[in-house]
C-alpha cells in the first residue's frame, strides 16, 4: 500500500497536487477503488478523470496545470501549451485581463469529448525553444506569444506594445532575438508606438 501512495504521490508532487485516473492505475490504484478515496477525502475530483491529492495545498497557478492534464494523448502525454493572450498574463506582460484560457494544440490533436468553455484552443507547431516548462504546465516564450497575436491581430495592438517593451526591460526577450525574428519590422514597430 505504501508503495503505491508514494509513487502517486511522487507523480502529483510535480504536477501540483494533480494526477489523471490513468496515473493512480499505473501507480496501482484499480478503477474500481477510485470512488473509494473520493469518498474517504483523500481525493479530489476537479474534473473527469483529473484527481488532485486533498491535502496537497493549491497553488495559485494549480487550474494550469489541471487544463494541461485535460489536454493530454492516449499515452497521457499533456499536449497543449499555454499560449497567446494566457502567456502574456503568466509572463505578467502587458494590462491584457483575457476571460478565458488559449492553449496551442498539435494540428492533430482530438478529444472524444466537447472542449471546456473556458478554453480556446489554436492548433500549431511549437519549437522547443518557444517554450518554457513550469510546475506542471508549459507555456510559450513571450517572443512566441507576442507574434502569434499580431499575427491574428487578435488583441489591441497598445497591448503588445507594451508587453514588448516590458518582456526587453525585465530580459524575456533579447534585442538579438527580435533582430533575427522573421517579423523583426512588425515588432520595431510595435515597440515605436509604444515610445510614441
Amino acid at each position: 500500500m505504501r508503495d503505491k501512495t508514494e509513487k502517486l504521490y511522487a507523480i502529483a508532487e510535480t504536477q501540483q497536487g494533480y494526477f489523471t485516473s490513468g496515473q493512480a492505475v499505473a501507480c496501482g490504484y484499480p478503477t474500481s477503488s477510485h470512488v473509494y478515496h473520493l469518498r474517504t477525502g483523500t481525493w479530489k475530483r476537479d474534473y473527469r478523470g483529473i484527481y488532485r491529492l486533498a491535502r496537497f495545498p493549491v497553488a495559485e497557478d494549480a487550474q494550469y496545470v489541471m487544463w494541461s492534464l485535460w489536454s493530454r494523448n492516449r499515452n497521457g502525454t499533456p499536449q497543449g501549451v499555454y499560449s497567446h493572450q494566457t502567456a502574456l498574463v503568466l509572463f505578467d506582460l502587458s494590462d491584457l485581463m483575457p476571460r478565458r484560457l488559449y492553449m496551442t494544440v498539435p494540428p492533430g490533436f482530438r478529444r472524444n469529448a466537447p472542449v471546456p468553455d473556458v478554453l480556446i484552443l489554436h492548433r500549431g507547431r511549437l519549437a522547443p525553444s518557444e517554450l518554457e516548462a513550469r510546475s506542471g504546465y508549459r507555456v510559450t516564450r513571450p517572443l512566441r506569444a507576442i507574434t502569434d497575436l499580431l499575427k491574428e491581430a487578435a488583441v489591441s495592438a497598445d497591448y503588445l506594445s507594451q508587453a514588448l517593451q516590458q518582456a526587453l526591460e525585465r530580459g524575456l526577450i533579447t534585442s538579438m532575438e527580435l533582430e533575427k525574428h522573421p517579423l523583426v519590422e512588425r515588432l520595431k514597430k510595435l515597440l515605436a508606438k509604444d515610445r510614441a
